[in-house]
């Protein structure tokens, strides 16, 4: 019997969200699945998939618009697989505190999708983190990693389970 493909679409090249998108695709490796892991602006097609993890950073309250955009040209195929939903976002650790519910912008693309789940992971920011509004942050004392490998994992590996279980 051949694994699951799974798509892990990410809709930031920088920062956390490739980062977090890199780890699940590696977890889901491990749990004996095809994972493959591209930004979200390259994904045309998801049929060739059985499931799909997509992951935008959150900024100001809004969800990355490359992960929103990816998420409105496949609708249509994506409301027949599972998808699981992600987002990168505080620079600070109440990610890993507490669940933090999802923005609106998310929320509607769960309810679109019918998505099974939506996480959000702390954020990242470094003083190398290209862009205006990350050298601001950086400067202003925000910089950091937030994001917690362990969650990220123990999350990864609750999706192989739902895609491996009895069905």
């Amino acid at each position: 019997m051949a694994s699951k493909r799974v798509l892990v679409a990410y809709g930031t090249k920088h920062g956390a969200t490739a980062g977090i998108a890199a780890q699940i695709g590696a977890t889901l490796r491990e749990d004996g699945l095809d994972a493959v892991v591209v930004p979200a602006d390259d994904v045309d097609d998801v049929r060739g998939y059985d499931a799909v993890v997509l992951g935008g950073a959150l900024y100001a309250g809004h969800w990355s618009r490359k992960a929103k955009r990816c998420a409105e040209r496949n609708a249509h195929y994506l409301q027949h697989r599972p998808v699981w939903l992600f987002s990168s976002g505080p620079l600070d650790h109440s990610a890993e505190e507490r669940d933090i519910a999802p923005v609106r912008a998310v929320a509607q693309q769960m309810e679109r999708l019918g998505a099974r789940q939506h996480v959000t992971f702390g954020g990242s920011i470094t003083e190398n983190t290209p862009g205006l509004a990350a050298k601001m942050l950086a400067r202003a004392g925000k910089a950091g990693d937030y994001r917690e490998p362990e969650r990220i994992r123990t999350w990864a590996h609750h999706i192989s389970a739902e895609l491996t279980g009895p069905q």
